[in-house]
């Protein structure tokens, strides 16, 4: 199956949880059934993106990166690449390469879509697809100067500023995940 596949049946299967990110959903869809190069960043009426909320073991807190053009900090993730085979592959691929932290546990669907302007092309937009994931117990953080101007833990109630309305929505929303994650691993495993 191609990535572009596998973006659209993940799509697919979501369950949007309002109807802001249904919209979001069905658009998503659409722009993959009107481009086949919708998954790459040379599409420049936008692309498809993957992006994750690395929270620690415990859940309490997330990792975020200082991006180095837009000087905010704000969630791992980034443009698909050739080798990636599926989107959630290329999420945790970005969370890792980003936050340098091996072992990370993907939550298997998406938790939220956000559509936003970027400069790729001279103008575009991300379709980012957001997931979640637990780091693994005492894992620290790995920056690489290539990928961002700092790195950090914070709490998932209070992430530092500056920061964007996305970032913070995928932390409540992966915070939320996390939780009953957690949760359930707990009940199974009492």
């Amino acid at each position: 199956m191609s990535l572009h596949a596998d973006a659209r049946a993940v799509l697919d299967a979501w369950t949007a949880p309002d109807a802001r990110q249904e919209e979001l959903r069905r658009s998503y869809l659409a722009h993959l059934d009107g481009h086949p190069d919708g998954m790459w960043r040379g599409c420049l009426p936008g692309h498809v993106t993957a992006s994750t909320a690395v929270l620690s073991s415990d859940g309490s807190r997330v990792a975020l990166t200082l991006h180095r053009i837009h000087g905010m900090w704000l969630q791992t993730g980034g443009h698909c690449e050739p080798e990636d085979t599926t989107l959630a592959g290329a999420a945790l691929r970005e969370a890792t390469e980003e936050s340098g932290i091996e072992g990370i546990t993907l939550l298997p669907q998406p938790v939220r879509l956000d559509r936003h302007a970027v400069p790729c092309g001279g103008g575009s937009f991300h379709l980012d697809v957001q997931y979640a994931a637990i780091a693994p117990e005492g894992a620290a953080l790995v920056r690489d100067p290539d990928e961002s101007a700092d790195l950090g833990w914070f709490p998932v109630d209070a992430p530092p500023e500056p920061s964007d309305d996305a970032c913070r929505a995928l932390i409540r929303a992966a915070a939320r995940a996390v939780a009953g994650h957690l949760a359930t691993a707990r009940t199974a495993g009492a």
